[in-house]
């Protein structure tokens, strides 16, 4: 095992930043899931981990080893990093265990000694039994577990995860999600998983690395992330956080009272925070009631109710500003029609930390 740590990390091609200024420290045996939309920058962080690309600034160590600045970069084999890809990337023409044992044979490893070796990262992967298959005679979830033992046999100091669930079913990605989790209980090898997919990383990542246009936007736990988000921009990625504009009136005591649309409601907020006009909180679904008779909230129509099983996905424009929409969901599948006039009472929420107080 070992830490991974990456100082102002700067990845430039052209006069274009893919990755700006990121500082992360992943702690030996952590699992750090990067997060973020197409284009973040996270494929290109992994690539510079890796040793596929060269850093044009800052500093990548691993273990206390550095092994890429501006200086120069330790080539991707000598490196000691694991990889396990979206597409799998096993031989068709070998078995089970020849994929698994191939770096073994490159690097001619006594067969006695690799045999142990691949045997042991099947058991890992819970593959044991099927050395002599072939990738065409697995499933997708056998697949990907033999890409993880081939990415294991070698002993790497850090794993790194591409994707590796994108091109699964929904079920087969949550059976994946627990065979991540106890992979990583049993080694306590230290991960690092990219991926688009908040779910997977809330469930799997002991921290989140939120990624925005090559930027570090946040690194917290995944519960920190939902209910603290640092900026607008998390705040809106993470689970679909409804953003609104807000005057803060007043603070105390990790708490402020602020005024939205006229609506006044006391919402969450960091220390130190204080009163400003233009303000931002994020409040989600939970956060949000239909107002009773003569209870104080916005008013606004209902522009759309879509069913989804369970709940209705209403999309609600409030009268004090019309072009904006705020989309949450009710329970029940009936009550809300399109025209209906509906007052939104805001229960709680975060405000969203000034200049200066972010992440």
């Amino acid at each position: 095992m070992a830490g991974l740590t990456l100082s102002n990390v700067t990845k430039t091609f052209g006069d274009f930043d893919a990755v700006k200024d990121v500082s992360i420290d992943v702690r030996d045996g952590e699992f750090l899931a990067v997060l973020g939309p197409s284009g973040c920058g996270k494929t290109t962080l992994l690539r510079l981990v890796a040793g596929f690309e060269r850093v044009s600034a800052g500093q990548i160590r691993i273990g206390g080893e550095i092994v890429s600045d501006a200086g120069g970069s330790v080539p991707p084999e000598k490196r000691r990093v694991g990889i396990v890809f979206q597409n799998y990337a096993l031989w068709p023409h070998m078995t089970v265990a020849e994929n698994v044992g191939y770096s073994l044979k490159v690097a001619k490893v006594d067969k006695t000694e690799a045999r142990r070796k691949v045997d042991e990262a099947l058991a890992l992967v819970d593959l044991t039994g099927l050395a002599d298959r072939r990738p065409a005679n697995l499933s997708g979830g056998q697949r990907q577990r033999v890409a993880l033992a081939r990415c294991l046999v070698a002993a790497p100091s850090l794993v790194l995860f591409d994707e590796p669930l994108a091109n699964l079913d929904v079920h087969l990605r949550a059976s994946m999600e627990d065979e991540f989790a106890a992979f990583h209980k049993r080694t306590g090898t230290t991960i690092v998983y990219i991926t688009h997919d908040q779910s997977e990383a809330m469930a799997l990542a002991d921290r989140i690395a939120v990624m925005d246009h090559g930027r570090l936007a946040q690194l917290a736990t995944p519960r920190e992330l939902y209910s603290e988000p640092a900026n607008e921009m998390v705040a809106s990625f993470i689970a679909q956080g409804i953003v609104l504009p807000a005057k803060v009136l007043s603070t105390e005591s990790g708490n402020a009272r602020v005024e939205v649309m006229g609506h006044e409601v006391t919402v969450r907020c960091r220390a130190g925070d204080g009163p400003r006009a233009n303000a931002s909180i994020c409040v989600r679904t939970p956060d949000l009631e239909i107002a009773g008779e003569g209870e104080p909230g916005i008013d606004g129509t209902v522009m759309r109710a879509v069913y989804k099983g369970g709940a209705l996905r209403i999309d609600f424009a409030p009268a004090a500003d019309p072009d904006r929409v705020i989309s949450f969901e009710y329970p029940g599948h009936t009550g809300f029609e399109e025209g209906a006039r509906l007052r939104l009472r805001i229960v709680s929420g975060w405000l969203i930390p000034g200049s200066g107080q972010g992440a």
